[in-house]
C-alpha cells in the first residue's frame, strides 16, 4: 500500500464545495473518480482542509492511498485528463511515513481578493468579491492585527459551526492595496466554518467607515455571531497553501517564513 500527495488547484465557482455529495458537482468527488481510472480501483482522498461552495484554492493538499504501482507522472497526467477543466493536479510526491495531509499540517493561509471600483468586472466576478465603496487598507490593516494570537472567535465562526473549541491562534494578518483590489493575507493554526469569510466581512465595514478601527476588539471580547457583521461571499476567498514541517518534504510557501520556530499543529 503506497501513499500518494497531491498539490490541486481549483474554481470553486464550479462545485459545491470540497466535500463530496450525491448528486451535486464537489471538488472530492471529481478527483477520485478521476484518481479511481487511474488507480483501477476506488479512490478515497482526504484534503488538508474543507472548502465551501464557491471558495477556491491555489494549493489544496490532498492525500490518498493505493494498493497498485504507478509512475508519479502516471497520476499528474491520467489524473488530469479525467478531471474536469476547474480542477488540476499541479504537483505529485509519495508520502513521508505519517504523512496525513490535515492532521500533518501546523499552518493553513487563506487569500480574500476584494475588487474596489465602481463598475463589477464582467471577467472576475467569481474570482473576487466586488466592493462599490472606497475600502481604507491602511484602517483595514491596523484593525486586522487586534486579532494576532491565541483567541476565542466565537464572533467570527458560523452559527452552525461544529468544532468543538472556538479557540484558534493567528499567527499574522496583512491587508493591503494593488491597484483597484484590496487583499487580505491570513494564516493560522486551523481556521473555523466561514472564518475568513467572517473577518473579511468585518474589515470590509471598517475599511468603508460603517464600524471603527477597534471594532475587531469588541467583537473578540463579545464572544458571539450574532453581533459580528456580515458573511463576506465565498467568491473572493483562496486556500493559498498549506505548511507542513520539512521531514515531509513539501515545499513551503514563503510567507510561511514568518511563522515562529515553534508553532505546532492544531490539536
Amino acid at each position: 500500500m503506497a501513499r500518494i500527495v497531491l498539490g490541486i488547484e481549483y474554481d470553486g465557482s464550479r462545485f459545491f464545495g470540497w466535500q463530496w455529495q450525491t448528486n451535486l458537482a464537489s471538488v472530492q468527488g471529481e478527483l477520485e473518480k478521476a484518481l479511481s481510472k487511474v488507480a483501477n480501483h476506488p479512490v478515497t482522498v482526504i484534503c488538508a482542509g474543507r472548502t465551501d461552495t464557491g471558495v477556491h484554492a491555489l494549493e489544496q493538499v490532498v492525500h490518498f492511498d493505493v494498493n497498485v504501482e504507478r509512475e508519479l507522472d502516471a497520476w499528474l497526467l491520467g489524473g488530469n485528463s479525467n478531471l474536469p477543466d476547474a480542477i488540476r493536479i499541479t504537483w505529485v510526491k509519495l508520502a513521508v511515513d505519517g504523512f496525513h495531509a490535515r492532521y500533518s499540517a501546523i499552518a493553513r493561509l487563506y487569500r480574500y481578493v476584494i475588487l474596489n471600483r465602481k463598475v463589477k468586472s464582467a471577467l472576475l466576478g467569481k474570482q473576487t468579491t466586488w466592493c462599490y465603496h472606497l475600502l481604507n487598507a491602511e484602517i483595514m490593516n491596523k484593525a486586522a492585527q487586534h486579532l494576532l494570537g491565541s483567541h476565542d472567535f466565537s464572533s467570527f465562526r458560523a452559527q452552525g459551526c461544529q468544532s468543538k473549541s472556538p479557540v484558534r491562534i493567528v499567527h499574522f494578518i496583512e491587508v493591503s492595496r494593488d491597484g483597484d483590489k484590496v487583499i487580505i493575507h491570513i494564516c493560522a493554526n486551523a481556521f473555523l466554518h466561514h472564518m475568513v469569510r467572517n473577518i473579511a466581512g468585518v474589515l470590509i465595514d471598517i475599511g468603508v467607515g460603517k464600524q471603527a478601527e477597534d471594532w475587531t476588539l469588541a467583537l473578540l471580547s463579545a464572544k458571539k455571531r450574532s453581533v459580528g457583521g456580515v458573511t463576506a461571499p465565498p467568491y473572493g476567498l483562496y486556500l493559498e497553501s498549506v505548511y507542513y514541517p520539512d521531514c515531509y518534504g513539501i515545499s513551503k510557501h514563503p510567507a510561511f517564513l514568518k511563522l515562529p520556530e515553534d508553532a505546532k499543529r492544531f490539536n
